[in-house]
């Protein structure tokens, strides 16, 4: 036993058990790093590259398997790529273009893998997250055997060993191994070759690579700053001035040092942070490395680099970088991602959920439907207006998020998205929400916040709000008002569902009530009254009662009667149940249909300024069961009863 873990078990209790716990794992974490530590000879990296040629990948073929090798799945026609899937919400679109039309055709070796990546899209989008965890995905990656990276031990760039196959040699080793060989040896490695090793390649030794961006092993960020004091050495390295006496001249290798983010970030991944900030010197650099797979460092030949090279960018520096001629030939070498915000409510409210466990908001209880609410006026700012007649932007709003919405269809919605291609380029960032929500806490202080406090805070942030104009203030105000209206719904809804006792058996006898009703209607059959037990035309007023409720007119009822039906019939055909909420848009007749009825007793029970005891019974009930079966505390739910009470007194 350790001495540390000695003075653990002295102390006792469960803090030490605890620490005790955390100290075994720290030493599993220590034997698994070292256990995959590994050096030989080249000859016999030979013989793991001829059993897993993988090893011998390109950067960007790396990178696109340590995507893939996550897991992959379809929805809605479009793969999701579980490896963003924990932290980015809403872009399934932008990420699927990623990897598909840049990362797998790199792989492919088609003409992808010479342009450089740039992200562009608007703050706070997730273009820097996307960066992110490309850099901590190939930290864990080269840790798996499936990712492993080898290197010439001790060179500056960890480069490729293959690099010491002779020219002549190459299509051989190559049909041999069944890989590709490019690239030519660093400086260092080449001098090391002829002087240490004497020109013997079988005897050069080498090991097994680990990315690290904190130790600069193949992960490179540069960031620009000031260009009159910003140095090229940043990015390619500079002559060592402490050796240059001892070495004699500027081209000899050991008086250089290797360490610029190029350099570093060979075989893996470079971040360009705000590239259209940079320096033109820098940007050049990038056309050689892009182009040709190599750059330029002090008085040495091109230096061979392989790497994904991925800056970003927002929409106003891109327009100004396009607009300038001199930029023609680097632009030509970059592949644009947009990344736009995300669009759909539901995965908003996701983002925010995922900002406030990354904050100390933690220990805050947010009621229901508050971030729900604030994430629908968001995505109101970031839509553009349609030019079809009809269509506004909370059709629009529902529609993107995947909620059905009467006389539009799959095909409305592609007509929809093509009409405007900067659609999510503009509009409220999530991180004015997040900060909005924490100004209302500092404000209130209190241990709750609920839907209307977060959109009081948004509507008071927005003077403070320093790129909105007095328009998009005004229409932004719009958004808010629109927001109260859909959590009024909510909230009604909220209560008077919880005023039902045994709720969903309710809806489930009126579901029941109404399929009998259609079915007889559809066949032209009488029902059998469960009463009198005398034969009766089908309800048409019951079944009325509840289309109407969604707004199905005289006209379309038949169509939506046709369109149960069928529903019903897939399901027999899958032996699954057709319940209340099999369908959407039934579902939401059945529950207004249930409320209408109830509205007068929720209204009068909540709004009583003295209660009797009845009432107060009921009051009691329905706050327990808020707290109990939806996630409300007693003080946001004693709130949503006094609202829903003024809302239905109106």
């Amino acid at each position: 036993m350790s001495e540390w873990s000695a003075r653990i078990g002295e102390a006792g209790g469960p803090t030490s058990e605890a620490l005790g716990r955390l100290w075994s794992r720290l030493g599993e974490y220590y034997r698994r790093e070292e256990s995959l530590r590994w050096e030989g000879t080249f000859a016999e990296y030979l013989e793991i590259v001829r059993r897993s040629p993988h090893v011998a990948d390109s950067a960007h073929r790396r990178i696109y398997r340590m995507i893939v090798d996550a897991g992959v799945e379809e929805v809605d026609g479009r793969k999701r790529y579980r490896f963003f899937s924990d932290e980015l919400f809403g872009l399934d679109e932008t990420l699927d273009k990623l990897v598909e039309e840049y990362f797998h055709a790199a792989a492919m070796r088609l003409d992808v893998r010479k342009r450089l990546l740039l992200l562009m899209g608007p703050v706070a989008g997730g273009k820097s997250t996307i960066v992110t965890l490309l850099k901590r995905g190939l930290e864990r990656y080269t840790r798996t055997e499936a990712g492993a990276v080898y290197g010439l031990q001790g060179c500056p760039m960890h480069e490729e060993p293959l690099h010491l196959v002779p020219h002549e040699l190459r299509p051989d080793f190559e049909a041999a191994l069944g890989v590709r060989i490019e690239g030519e040896l660093c400086p260092v490695c080449r001098h090391r070759l002829d002087e240490e090793y004497g020109g013997d390649i079988r005897r050069f030794r080498v090991e097994r690579v680990l990315f690290s961006e904190a130790r600069r092993v193949g992960i490179g960020t540069f960031s620009p700053s000031d260009p009159k004091s910003q140095d090229i050495a940043e990015l390619t390295g500079s002559l060592d001035l402490a050796t240059i006496t001892e070495y004699g001249v500027e081209s000899d290798p050991r008086a250089y040092r290797f360490d610029g983010e190029l350099n570093v970030a060979n075989r893996g991944l470079m971040e360009f942070q705000e590239i259209l900030k940079s320096d033109e010197k820098f940007l050049w650099h990038l056309l050689s490395l892009t182009q040709e797979g190599n750059f330029k460092a002090g008085r040495f030949a091109l230096i061979s680099a392989d790497e994904l090279v991925v800056a970003h960018t927002n929409e106003a520096e891109y327009r100004r970088f396009v607009a300038d001629k001199k930029n023609e030939a680097l632009q030509s070498r970059m592949i644009v991602i947009r990344v736009p915000y995300n669009l759909k409510v539901r995965e908003e409210e996701r983002i925010y959920e995922k900002l406030i466990r990354q904050s100390d908001l933690r220990g805050v209880h947010i009621a229901p439907h508050a971030l729900y609410t604030a994430a629908f006026f968001s995505i109101l700012t970031r839509l553009k207006p349609s030019k079809r007649q009809g269509i506004d932007l909370v059709k629009k709003l529902r529609l993107y998020g995947g909620e059905a919405v009467e006389g539009l269809s799959e095909a409305d919605l592609r007509e929809l998205r093509a009409e405007h291609d900067d659609e999510g380029m503009s509009g409220i960032d999530p991180r004015y929400v997040i900060n909005r929500i924490s100004s209302a806490l500092i404000r209130r202080d209190a241990d709750c916040i609920n839907a209307l406090d977060v959109l009081r805070a948004i509507k008071d942030g927005l003077d403070q709000h320093p790129s909105i104009t007095k328009e998009e203030r005004e229409r932004y105000l719009e958004f808010i008002a629109l927001a109260r209206q859909e959590y009024d719904e909510i909230a009604k809804r909220e209560v008077q569902k919880a005023f039902v006792y045994s709720f969903e058996e309710a809806a489930q006898a009126i579901l029941n009530n109404y399929l009998d009703n259609i079915e007889a209607w559809s066949r032209r059959q009488k029902l059998r009254d469960p009463i009198t037990g005398e034969e009766v035309e089908p309800d048409e007023r019951l079944m009325r009662s509840i289309e109407e409720q969604i707004g199905v007119s005289e006209s379309a009822k038949k169509a939506f009667r046709e369109e149960i039906l069928i529903r019903i019939s897939a399901y027999a055909r899958k032996g699954r149940p057709f319940t209340y909420d099999s369908h959407e848009r039934l579902k939401e007749a059945i529950e207004r249909k249930l409320f209408a009825d109830l509205k007068d007793t929720v209204r009068i029970t909540t709004s009583s300024v003295t209660p009797d005891e009845e009432q107060l019974r009921k009051v009691n009930e329905v706050s327990r069961r808020l707290i109990d079966e939806d996630g409300y505390c007693a003080t946001c739910a004693n709130e949503l009863l006094r609202y829903v009470g003024g809302l239905l007194n109106r």
